[in-house]
């Protein structure tokens, strides 16, 4: 009896233990929310089915974790990259919400695996598959992960849209070639991106929503579900990526330039089934209205399921920050720092961690520099072109701005966060003035040059007069003190402005920004000209300046040469601007440039259009320059010839 009784007791006991535990479960769900206790900002939110593997296990899994965590360095140190990433894999089973382990599977993925194939579609399958993993898998198990936020936004910035690895054109034209399809071409202003991003937002979440809100949807989808039935699974009406990539890709064929020229929709007509059935379903009146309210749903749709983005948070950068476009990976990379930095803030306060939060805070600044280099993409999805990526002047404002939060944000962080910031600002703002003024926009410029001296000249810390200059003064003592002490320098900024003006001034039509190249050019060689170094010849015969004016005169020969065999740029933009340019600088390169362009011209679809020689015509009078040119040479010949002689005498 006593047995039993105790027995009872105990009973009772453990009821009532689970009983008061059941009862404050709430509470401690919500204080370990409140106060980011848990991995995800609601504890019982999205958990996956695989954290029940991971939890089923109980205190083993630590043992069991740890081992392989060791077994997968191991393994990554001897070069056994397959094995550390089966071991990796496996630990993402049992405890999804180690970070690290995705991090470090991802970059075994994209950075060691992908280096080891032979061809750059086989690499560039391995990098997007870390990429993918990372995104889609990683964080979503992990949202408030600031560290995994910020090995993303680096693997962006630098694999994808970073020239280190020997097949980053490749990359760029196959990221881009994949968000056009999903996005389209993005629109001209800012405005109108901050719209378009807008509709994807505000599109219903589910498509019953959507076809109460527009009956002609739901004839639209009951069409394509009819029409795609009898293909292969893979081809069926899907809400997914891959239908929104078919559907892109019709969108495409019928804007872009290659598609016209080589005749591409009457060739997928005749080849390709589920393209001319999308052809016959979307090209009726009908259709193409529907298509307004169901293609932002759809990308909503897709960017929340198929790549872990949210289009709300893109509309919010987009009207916050700049015009993005999301073909060129340094968006991207933006947009994960960002998210990082704003989910995870709460979680990442200790003093100890701050530098983590500095550095992903470092990745969105320099995201947005590489926009505004780089950010102003053209691109046809259907040439093996690689994107024209050029200046994006929009930025620098943005930068001008953020970079106050930045600072205010880290004034106060150990090892001198603030001043790092100030130091990009200088150097990044400086080359603003340069850039804004040698674009005709001298106000803009000039309110730069104001702040840089509130900031850092007269009303600086330690006043000085660097930033008082008037504008054309600061450009120009700037520009040429640095070209004082590396002279070599001079000569790749003319080739900068130089290239930036034939690519931007024939193909954008802006004539103004080819002036002002010229001009910058030519004024340089007149400073040159009159240097007292210009005559100097050091004892090994170099005349370092003299040589230096010599390759000056000849830059925009050289600099228009090199922007037309560039095979990064689309050789229809080449073509596009070469006719674009006046008789005398096609006649500086047309002997230049003629062979390579043809070899090129003659490997690209757009042979089957048009001959070469209408394509790329030569110069009138060009047998006129070809003589001058050939006297030229022979009065330099007899100059240095009568030098030699000179010399001879006088030894």
């Amino acid at each position: 009896m006593r047995d039993r009784a105790i027995q009872l007791l105990c009973c009772a006991v453990a009821v009532t233990a689970v009983a008061l535990g059941g009862s404050m479960l709430g509470a401690i769900l919500r204080i370990s929310d409140e106060k980011s206790l848990r991995y995800t900002d609601v504890s019982l939110e999205g958990a996956p089915p695989i954290i029940a593997v991971g939890t089923a296990i109980g205190a083993l899994r630590g043992i069991i974790v740890d081992y392989l965590w060791i077994k997968a360095g191991i393994q990554k140190e001897k070069g056994l990259f397959y094995e550390a990433m089966a071991d990796a894999r496996l630990i993402t089973k049992l405890q999804p919400r180690f970070g690290e382990v995705w991090a470090f599977q991802g970059h075994n993925m994209a950075y060691n695996i992908s280096v080891l194939t032979d061809t750059p579609s086989e690499r560039w399958e391995w990098v997007r598959a870390g990429i993918d993993l990372v995104r889609d898998e990683g964080l979503r198990y992990n949202p408030n992960d600031l560290p995994l936020h910020k090995e993303l936004a680096f693997w962006l910035a630098h694999k994808v849209d970073g020239v280190a690895d020997d097949a980053h054109l490749y990359y760029k034209r196959e990221f881009a070639r994949e968000w056009q399809f999903l996005l389209g071409v993005p629109p001209g202003t800012h405005q109108d991106r901050i719209a378009f991003l807008e509709e994807i937002k505000n599109a219903p979440d589910t498509i019953e929503e959507l076809e109460l809100r527009d009956p002609s949807v739901k004839a639209l989808v009951a069409a394509l579900t009819g029409d795609l039935s009898g293909f292969d699974q893979r081809f069926q009406f899907r809400l997914d990526r891959d239908f929104l990539v078919n559907l892109g890709r019709w969108q495409a064929v019928q804007t872009s330039r290659y598609a016209k020229l080589l005749h591409l929709d009457e060739t997928y007509l005749r080849n390709d089934p589920v393209y001319a059935t999308f052809d016959a379903a979307l090209s009726t009146p009908e259709a193409q209205e529907a298509l307004k309210s169901f293609l932002p749903f759809l990308r909503k749709k897709v960017l929340n399921d198929s790549y872990n983005m949210d289009p709300a948070l893109m509309w919010e950068y987009t009207k916050e920050f700049g015009p993005f476009d999301w073909r060129h990976p340094q968006s991207h990379a933006f947009y994960w720092a960002r998210k990082g930095a704003t989910t995870a803030a709460k979680r990442w306060t200790n003093v100890e961690d701050i530098y983590k939060v500095l550095n992903n805070d470092r990745i969105n600044i320099q995201a947005m520099q590489a926009l505004s280099r780089t950010g102003l993409m053209q691109f046809d999805p259907f040439s093996n072109d690689n994107p024209g990526r050029l200046n994006d002047p929009r930025w620098i404002k943005s930068i001008d701005r953020y970079f106050g939060d930045l600072y205010r944000k880290h004034f106060g962080t150990r090892g001198g966060g603030g001043d790092s910031f100030c130091d990009f600002y200088q150097n990044y703002m400086s080359q603003a003035v340069r850039e804004l003024y040698r674009m005709g926009d001298y106000e803009g410029a000039q309110s730069i040059l104001t702040k840089l001296d509130t900031l850092f000249g007269r009303g600086g810390l330690i006043p000085n007069n660097k930033y008082e200059a008037q504008l054309d003064t600061f450009v120009r003592n700037v520009t040429y003190g640095e070209y004082e002490g590396s002279p070599d320098v001079a000569r790749s900024d003319v080739y900068a402005s130089l290239a930036r003006g034939f690519r931007e001034g024939l193909l954008l039509d802006r004539p103004q920004v080819l002036k002002d190249a010229l001009a910058f050019a030519r004024d340089l060689i007149i400073y040159f000209q009159g240097n007292r170094y210009t005559d100097f010849v050091n004892k090994f015969g170099e005349r370092r300046m003299a040589d230096l004016v010599g390759n000056l005169k000849s830059s925009v020969q050289d600099v228009f040469a090199n922007v037309l065999m560039d095979q990064s740029q689309p050789l229809i933009d080449r073509l596009t601007i070469y006719n674009r340019a006046s008789e005398s600088e096609r006649r500086l390169i047309y002997d230049i440039v003629k062979g390579p362009l043809e070899t090129e011209f003659a490997a690209d679809q757009i042979s089957n259009v048009a001959p070469f020689p209408q394509v790329f015509p030569e110069p009138p009078e060009m047998e006129v320059f070809r003589q001058s040119r050939a006297a030229e040479a022979a009065n330099r010949a007899a100059e240095a010839e009568a030098a030699n002689r000179s010399t001879a005498e006088i030894k």
